[in-house]
């Protein structure tokens, strides 16, 4: 146990060092698959085991979870050490169409100054039905059609991947008209409605048609769509388009109510069966809300908020109708540009408030993670600090930024700083984000005889002789009455330094100056001895025989799985880091049947006994420290596996 004092020496060593730490870069990924639309506070994977964090020193303080989006999908579970969800996640809204979904999170580990990512992939279930974007697909057929003509219909969407999305079409039985299902070179499947038989208006003017489409989940799901064919007496020439594909380049801050393009169609015939109306063929629920067709002039026209950063790029496929039911394709390609409409966003992940004047340059005093939504120059980002200020911006990580020291520090001179941290893009114009640092600067004992007393750190075991600290006193006076003299040698000798016997002691220091009517001021010295790790640690369980073995121990052959076969038991004289010490299992005559715990000591069984594993077992093990350098000590643990010594007699 330690007491009061020693807490406080090695609660202001550990404070001291982490203030010097240096913030590391990531230290790994890890990397975790859930389907979607899990419940909230479902499992997603066990991150204190993955990354080796103590369950019992986890809070919202020691780590911390930061996604990178503006929804917060995971929490961490901090009496389970479990990465849950906190929203249900639907796979269709966040990635759309993509074919592997990946949500990233960071973990940051507070005291350790450590950064890990997290990959989550969102995998598919079979929750959506095909559907059609019209439950009703009217057709115009003439009469005179010969049979074999084909008519397309409507594509379903299913918004799932892989064989829980759109796999066929079914057509109601119906003697005129039969089904072809056709797949494309990008994989989808196209129906089109082909004439089987000849039609005649006067024998029935309208066939009631029923189109099914189906995925291949389980249970299987499936959304229909009627089809109603008109017949219509004859009209021989379809519309045709001026262009096969119309490309057009739009920016993405296009004013509402913009036309972009005017597309042109023909037709050779006359009257009711030249009138052309325009329709869209085929468009995404998202684009139908941003542009709007014109079905008499062709005209398309920007009726909602364009977003580079959203989507570069929408394909359209529209069709023109003449009035005998012909029809037309065609296609639009819309490429959006991206503008500079989104500033750099600076996010603070990590600060220290304050830090003493006497930190060392490269000290951290804030983690920062900048992003900007645009592409190319517009999305590059550059950060920058006043440079009149002792402080730099360095970059460990892409996006990431540290803030630390670049030169001493001196609170008499500053006692505070506001830093103003600026982020700017590349684009014209720029645009910029500014956030600034409160800091206050901590004071140390750097001014001589400002203060009634010194304090200084000597290590133990220096030889005598060893020089431990200086002290000077100033006089403002001139001549022979600024001469200083001292009632004792102006340095300090240690005769003996032994952590274990003396922590700390006092010395007065006497400064006297001038001749004439001499003034004198009076310091005190405290000095304090500090531990290194001279002490390997010292096994008192179990005990050690003559050859450095343990006497047999035995162990009861119905012992489950991490059944607790012993406890070796340490002790170490030095402190702090010096008596941190870790244990390790370095021979075993079984490897899988034994575990050993790293901080604790125990040794445990790892599964149940079985006949055909031997009874006896040899174990050797280590425990060190982590002092520089690190001194260990091992022990021999001779096991048996049996109910009573009669029964290993027998044996």
């Amino acid at each position: 146990m330690f007491t009061n004092q020693e807490e406080k020496c090695a609660r202001r060593a550990l404070f001291c060092f982490m203030l010097a730490t240096v913030w590391e870069s990531a230290s790994g990924q890890i990397r975790y698959s859930i389907p979607e639309e899990m419940e909230i506070g479902s499992f997603v994977g066990n991150v204190a085991k993955d990354l080796g964090l103590d369950v019992k020193q986890l809070s919202d303080r020691a780590v911390r979870i930061a996604s990178r989006g503006r929804t917060q999908y995971f929490a961490l579970n901090f009496k389970s050490g479990h990465l849950i969800t906190t929203e249900r996640i639907d796979r269709e809204q966040i990635c759309g169409g993509l074919e592997k979904c990946l949500l990233n999170c960071e973990i940051i580990v507070e005291d350790k100054m450590k950064l890990y990512r997290a990959e989550i992939e969102i995998t598919d279930i079979n929750d959506n039905a095909p559907s059609f974007q019209r439950e009703e697909i009217e057709i115009k057929v003439s009469e005179t059609t010969t049979p074999g003509s084909r008519f397309p219909l409507s594509d379903a969407h299913d918004s799932d991947l892989g064989i829980n999305s759109l796999q066929g079409y079914q057509l109601s039985n119906n003697r005129h008209f039969s089904l072809d299902v056709q797949t494309g070179t990008d994989g989808v499947k196209y129906a089109e409605l082909v004439l089987e038989k000849s039609l005649d208006r006067e024998e029935q003017a309208v066939h009631d048609l029923v189109l099914t489409a189906t995925d291949g989940g389980d249970p299987v799901r499936s959304g229909t769509a009627q089809i109603c064919v008109v017949v219509l007496d004859a009209n021989d020439n379809a519309p045709v388009f001026s262009e096969p594909v119309y490309k057009v380049n739009v920016l993405e801050n296009v004013p509402q109510g913009t036309t972009i393009l005017t597309i042109k169609s023909t037709d050779l015939d006359e009257g009711i069966n030249k009138q052309v109306i325009y329709s869209f063929k085929k468009i995404t629920d998202k684009a139908s809300k941003i542009f709007r067709l014109d079905s008499n002039t062709g005209e398309l026209t920007v009726v909602g908020n364009l977003d580079f950063e959203e989507a570069s790029l929408y394909e359209i496929e529209v069709q023109a109708h003449d009035g005998g039911g012909l029809f037309g394709r065609s296609k639009i390609v819309i490429v959006v540009s991206d503008v500079n409409d989104n500033a750099p966003e600076i996010a603070l992940r990590s600060l220290i408030n304050s830090i003493p004047e006497d930190s060392l340059p490269g000290t951290v005093i804030a983690f920062l993670h900048v992003q900007d939504p645009d592409s190319g120059d517009n999305g590059e980002v550059t950060c920058s600090t006043p440079s009149n200020f002792p402080f730099e911006l360095k970059k460990p990580l892409d996006n990431y930024y540290s803030l630390v020291t670049d030169r001493a520090l001196d609170r008499e001179q500053v006692a505070a700083y506001n830093i103003t941290v600026t982020a700017t893009d590349n684009g014209t114009p720029p645009l910029s984000t500014a956030t600034t640092i409160p800091l206050r600067i901590l004071d140390t004992n750097d001014n001589a005889f400002m203060k009634p007393s010194y304090t200084t750190y000597v290590p133990e075991n220096n030889p005598s002789g060893f020089f431990i600290f200086s002290v000077k006193a100033s006089d403002r006076d001139l001549d022979l009455n600024a001469r200083v003299t001292y009632s004792i040698l102006s340095t300090i000798y240690a005769e003996r330094s032994d952590y274990k016997q003396f922590r700390e002691f006092e010395v007065q220091v006497k400064a006297e100056g001038g001749r004439s009517l001499p003034l004198s001021s009076n310091v005190t010295v405290r000095l304090f001895i500090l531990d290194q790790n001279d002490n390997a640690s010292c096994i008192l369980y179990p005990s050690l025989g003559a050859d450095g073995s343990t006497l047999f121990e035995m162990v009861s052959r119905s012992a489950e799985a991490s059944y607790l076969v012993t406890k070796v038991v340490v002790v170490d004289d030095d402190s702090g880091h010096n008596a941190w010490l870790s244990y390790h299992l370095l021979q075993v005559t079984d490897p899988a049947h034994f575990s050993m715990g790293l901080h604790t000591g125990e040794i445990r069984t790892t599964h149940a006994f079985a006949d055909r594993d031997a009874v006896k077992h040899r174990l050797v093990t280590l425990v060190k420290d982590i002092g520089q350098p690190p001194l260990s000590a091992t022990v021999t643990l001779n096991l048996v596996f049996a109910e009573n010594f009669k029964s290993l007699f027998r044996k």
